[in-house]
């Protein structure tokens, strides 16, 4: 016969066994994944094919964040990031359930991104638009403290301006520049491509009568990069939207101010519609068009991303692809071929 407290102090023993294994168990298991996250972390794509985002995600906009990961926005509100601008995971949506901005009437998420870091923390600007709706089409700001969100609009509405209160229809797709220790929004569609500075913290324009035109009619979504001594102007024309019946381009021009005028390679003006294209459609990529901003690698190649069409799958949307940008002797940008990449490519050097 066993005695009570010997059958008791078996049980605790055994129970005692099998809460070690357990833990036992849960360390393992922490340190296998920490194992995993690190080689993840550390991993990096020598080399890529097209499309980098083979879903719907238009109007890219990429920044690299102060934690070392890269991160693309894209409209509809979407967040992706990588370590390698290679290798994309989505993550969230921006405003993940806290307020968003309502100042145009019956439009449930924006358009056209621009991720920037000013001042510590994450500045998006934002396109709210109707399909046509000219008249009420609106820039839009909201702020994180961390790349990936969640963004809060600034103030109470989240509004930059309209395009009443701008006085240029048809005011969407944004685009932030520091020139000269200040700030500008460089924005616009078939109305006019535009260049207006912005208060101290980015959150509101300076002073709305004091717009510049920069360049005329036939272009949207303008983009800026400062090279050496020149600003290069990248903009879209044609059919953004249509498919496989897209036309859809990339363009540039330059100029020595930020103001501009900006010319073509022909010496033409931007500001009388004038252009260089830059991208154009391809055997795997039809419409390319809305780039992001150029970004630098570790070996100092410069990227860009942009949205357009497969043509073996046009249904699957404006997926994201990127190329390195070139640049003649002198000074021009381009990319091999002047069209989307389509066969395996160096990626870009990058660490984290």
């Amino acid at each position: 016969m066993r005695l009570p407290f010997i059958s008791l102090l078996s049980k605790n023993v055994g129970h005692t066994r099998k809460m070690i294994r357990m833990c036992y168990c849960m360390v393992l298991a922490v340190v296998q994944l920490s194992a995993l996250s690190s080689q993840l972390s550390s991993a990096r794509a020598e080399t890529f094919k097209n499309p980098i985002i083979a879903e719907d995600a238009p109007d890219p906009s990429i920044i690299k964040g102060s934690d070392g990961y890269y991160y693309l926005f894209s409209t509809a509100e979407r967040v992706f990031r990588s370590t390698d601008m290679v290798n994309w995971q989505y993550l969230r949506q921006v405003f993940d359930g806290g307020k968003r901005p309502t100042f145009v009437e019956g439009v449930k998420a924006y358009w056209a991104p621009c991720v920037t870091k000013q001042d510590g923390r994450y500045v998006l600007y934002f396109a709210l638009s109707k399909w046509g709706g000219e008249d009420t089409a609106s820039i839009g700001v909201a702020t994180a403290t961390k790349p990936e969100g969640p963004y809060t609009i600034a103030g109470e509405e989240g509004k930059l301006f309209t395009s009443k209160e701008i006085g240029v229809q048809n005011s969407i797709d944004p685009n932030y520049i520091e020139d000269g220790g200040k700030k500008y929004i460089v924005w616009g569609s078939w109305h006019g491509i535009w260049l207006i500075e912005l208060t101290e913290d980015g959150l509101a324009v300076k002073n709305v009568r004091r717009k510049r035109q920069i360049a005329g009619t036939r272009f949207e979504a303008p983009y800026i990069y400062k090279r050496g001594k020149y600003y290069y102007l990248f903009c879209s024309i044609g059919a953004c939207c249509e498919g496989a019946r897209s036309t859809y381009e990339t363009v540039v021009g330059r100029a020595t101010s930020l103001f501009g005028p900006y010319f073509a390679k022909n010496g033409g003006r931007m500001l009388d519609n004038d252009c260089t294209i830059f991208l154009t459609s391809n055997e795997p990529c039809i419409a390319p068009g809305h780039n992001s901003r150029i970004i630098e690698d570790e070996d100092g190649r410069t990227w860009m991303t942009y949205h357009g069409y497969l043509r073996s799958d046009p249904g699957r949307g404006r997926v994201a692809w990127m190329d390195e940008v070139k640049w003649g002797e002198d000074g021009w940008p381009y990319i091999d071929g002047t069209g989307a990449s389509a066969t395996e490519t160096p990626a870009p050097v990058v660490s984290r």
